[in-house]
């Protein structure tokens, strides 16, 4: 596959850029829905405490994920200032643009990507 051009590697830094803003964005806005679960009983159509568990549960998980995803995308953003971004942290072969327009962060090529997959 052919490795990103000079415009392509822009663009794919300012999707990086972009991405790194969101996923800021989103963990701040979610810290609120991880804290601990209280449950106001003068609320009329209050929702169960196993239900705002289940809520706080799938919260967490989703800040968790995000958590991993901007720390991929950091990684890769220092990747680009050194140099090294675009190629496989596995093998050191080229990660073709097609897969790092869909993936911005990917580290791995397709064929190192799908090894790690299948173990």
């Amino acid at each position: 596959m052919a490795e990103p051009s000079r415009e392509q590697l822009r663009e794919l830094q300012a999707r990086l850029q972009q991405l790194q803003q969101e996923l800021q964005e989103q963990l701040q806005l979610s810290k609120s829905a991880t804290a601990a679960v209280t449950l106001d009983q003068t609320l009329v159509g209050r929702v169960s405490r196993m239900d705002a568990m289940q809520q706080q549960s799938v919260a967490i998980s989703a800040r968790e994920k995000a958590q991993t995803r901007l720390r991929k995308v950091n990684i890769a953003l220092a990747a680009m200032e050194s140099g090294d971004y675009g190629y496989c942290t596995r093998c050191d072969a080229g990660i073709g643009y097609g897969r790092l327009r869909a993936q911005p962060e990917a580290r791995l090529c397709i064929a190192c990507q799908d090894s790690v997959d299948r173990q």
